[in-house]
């Protein structure tokens, strides 16, 4: 058991080292750099593909997604207009900082890298999951947390560790609330026990209900970066 606890302290501050890098090219590009984490299913990908469409012709994005196999998401985003690269972790539960700089200098093929400093935003989808995800950073400015309405309001105190990283926590899927039984009060109690400078958004990807919420703070947040 010690033998594991050190592999696993060794790979993590190996990956805080590269992280460190990752964060520093992203702000000398004045980009601002989002990991987004959730459980699969519950939104991630539609909620890009939304901000894409939406905020597509005023800032310039594009994506980083990490899925155990298939490019299907990295597909869906290229077909809402977003520039996408697709990481495939095979068994790897997290991305990592070391995948997340192979897909920059990679992004459209062997040495054709993604020019940091013509993007605005740089979306990092990592693998669907609430537990690994969270203990690796990516470099990035802002970790976004995304819930959904059929996952219960309890997500937050049974995977309090991502919620405690989190800059922003997205509830997805709000048109569900009737259907679900999900409490927004009791969710929002949680979320604030836990990261009380979080900012919490309701929206529905599939009526358009409170995005305009979400691409105000994603524009916020840019001119944030770029002034840094």
């Amino acid at each position: 058991m010690r033998r594991e606890i050190c592999l696993e302290k060794k790979v993590v501050s190996a990956n805080d080292r590269l992280a460190k890098e990752l964060a520093e090219r992203f702000r000398a590009a004045g980009i601002l750099a989002v990991n987004l984490m959730s459980s699969p299913g519950a939104g991630k990908t539609s909620l890009l593909e939304e901000t894409s469409r939406r905020l597509g012709g005023e800032l310039r994005l594009a994506a980083i997604e990490g899925d155990l196999a298939t490019d299907r998401d990295a597909e869906r985003l290229r077909r809402a207009g977003m520039a996408a690269r697709q990481i495939n972790t095979g068994r790897g539960c997290h991305l990592t900082a070391a995948q997340v700089a192979e897909a920059i200098d990679t992004f459209d093929g062997p040495g054709r890298p993604i020019h940091l400093d013509s993007l605005d935003v740089l979306f990092i989808e990592n693998v669907g999951n609430l537990v690994c995800p969270a203990q690796f950073d990516l470099g990035e400015r802002r970790r976004v947390v995304i819930a959904s309405t059929p996952e219960g309001d309890d997500k937050p105190i049974k995977y309090p560790v991502v919620f405690h990283t989190a800059d922003c926590v997205v509830l997805n899927k709000t048109d569900l609330l009737e259907a679900t039984f999900f409490s927004c009060e009791a969710f929002r109690q949680y979320v604030r026990g836990l990261a009380p400078k979080a900012r919490i958004l309701e929206l529905s990807c599939r009526t358009g209900e409170g995005l305009e919420a979400w691409l105000d703070w994603l524009r916020a947040e840019r001119a944030s970066a770029k002034k840094c």
